[in-house]
This record gives C-alpha cells, sequence and structure tokens, in this order.
C-alpha cells in the first residue's frame, strides 16, 4: 500500500485510501488544497456546510492536475432538497461532477429516503459518479436499502481507536460499503494518551501517523484535516511502516475509553 493506493467502491470504481478533511479549514483553502494535491493527497472531502467550497474548486483548478486524478467528496443538508443541493455544490465548487455524494447525516425523522432518492437523480444525471451516506447507524442503512433497493457506496463517520464498531466494521464490510473516518485524529484530544504514545515510539512515529496507519490497517479511509505544511506531511507519510498485530489489538482495545469520541452515531 502506497499514497496512490485505492480501494474499489461496489460500483467497481476506486477510491483513494486516504483524503484531506476541510471542515474548518477556511484559512487561505484554496493554498492548502493546491499544496495538499502538490504533495501526493488526492481526495478532498468537503460540504455544502463548511464554507470551504469555492476555495476547494480554486486550489483544485490551480494544481496541474487533471480533473479525473483528484477524488471529490462533499455532500448535501439533512434540510435540503438532496438534488438541487448537488446542482448548488457543483457551482460553489466551479465543477462538473463531484465523485462522491453523501446526505451529510440522517434527518430527525425517518431515514431520509427522498434525500437519497435526490442522490440517486444526482446520479443519474452525472452530478455525482457515487453516492453514500454520513453518521447513519446500521439499522438506519439497512432502512434505507429496504426502502429503495439502493446500498450506499460509503459510510462516513467518526471513528479512531478511542471509538469505533466491531459491528459496523462486520456490517459494512459484508455489504461492500467503504467505511470513511472523520476526525480520525481525535480532534487531538487524545493525542497524548500514553498508551497511544508507547506504541508509536516502537515506530519512531507520531502518535497521529499511528491513527491514521491503524485507520489504514482496518480498511477505513482516514481523513485527516491540515492546513500546516508540516502536518501535511505528517499525516501523509504514513506508508512506511506497518502495525504488527499486537499493536494493532492495543489501539483496538482503547475503543470506549473516551467517551466524548464516538458516541455521535449509535452504531447498532
Amino acid at each position: 500500500m502506497d499514497k496512490n493506493s485505492t480501494v474499489k467502491l461496489r460500483s467497481g470504481r476506486p477510491m483513494p485510501v486516504m483524503g484531506l478533511g476541510t471542515w474548518q479549514l477556511n484559512r487561505d483553502t484554496a493554498g492548502t488544497i493546491e499544496q495538499a494535491l502538490a504533495m501526493g493527497y488526492r481526495l478532498i472531502d468537503t460540504s455544502g456546510d463548511y464554507g470551504t467550497q469555492p476555495g476547494v474548486g480554486e486550489g483544485m483548478r490551480r494544481s496541474s492536475l487533471p480533473r479525473e486524478h483528484v477524488y471529490l467528496v462533499t455532500k448535501v443538508e439533512e434540510n435540503e432538497d438532496a438534488y438541487e443541493a448537488s446542482r448548488r455544490n457543483l457551482d460553489e465548487l466551479g465543477l462538473d461532477y463531484a465523485d462522491l455524494m453523501l446526505i451529510h447525516r440522517p434527518p430527525p425523522r425517518g431515514v431520509g429516503e427522498e434525500l437519497w432518492r435526490g442522490l440517486m437523480r444526482a446520479r443519474g444525471e452525472g452530478l455525482a459518479r457515487d453516492i453514500g451516506v454520513s453518521n447513519y447507524s446500521i439499522e438506519q442503512m439497512k432502512e434505507l436499502v429496504q426502502a429503495t433497493g439502493e446500498t450506499p457506496a460509503v459510510n462516513q463517520i467518526e471513528w479512531t481507536p478511542f471509538g469505533w464498531s466491531p459491528d459496523m466494521l462486520e456490517f459494512c464490510g459484508e455489504s461492500h460499503i467503504v467505511i470513511q473516518a472523520y476526525s480520525p485524529l481525535t480532534r487531538a484530544q487524545r493525542l497524548d494518551d500514553e498508551r497511544l504514545r508507547e506504541v508509536a515510539s516502537g515506530y519512531e512515529k507520531t502518535p497521529a501517523q499511528v491513527l491514521i496507519r491503524w485507520n489504514l490497517q482496518r480498511g477505513v479511509v482516514p481523513l485527516p484535516k491540515a492546513n500546516q505544511r508540516q502536518h501535511l506531511t505528517e499525516d501523509i507519510e504514513v506508508f512506511d511502516f506497518q502495525i504488527a498485530d499486537e499493536d494493532m489489538a492495543l489501539l483496538d482495545e482503547l475503543n470506549g475509553l473516551d467517551s466524548s469520541l464516538g458516541d455521535r452515531v449509535q452504531y447498532a
């Protein structure tokens, strides 16, 4: 596995194995995106409510990379018309299509059947190549599939060793749904955890690099956020080591130790 590696979605299309998150990345967004793409990042995650879409689109245009070499993920909100929101997102981005369009979160009632049908329409008209969900539980995804016959390509959820679900991992694996991990670095809240730092020191890596690598080895696509060159470099330099099975097990056992992480989604 290297930074050019991909994971195959249920549609057969490839998606990079890691990307760059842009939530709250409002300082020189375009410059950060241009720099990240030059460093080897190939997946950029944004949303209509992040306020970063214009800068993301501008950074992509500044890059020397052809459009098809950059994987763009964006989202529609639970209170929007998903089809119209898809069009508006692309207008903000200045792009013809998104590689992946997600429902950002389930609506307060139901599982968003109409939202999902709106994304299906957007995909049918070429506005999105693949469609998925974010912050959905197992039961919500099951209900969505039962109602529409369409399985999400992706479920993007908060996911770290301190908050993850074996049941979700198993369900998504069996259903050919790729998990994307937002806030894979715990929003920096647990980077000083003694057990995490002990594992990291054994590989001469930083805690952040170990968190990213843990996701990669679990088959999860991490989306770390960074806007400083040092952190952009650190986050992508995770393909030159392998966490041993015993250390993966130690990291797995951190699950549930921090009640502020991983409990925003009722996974099962």
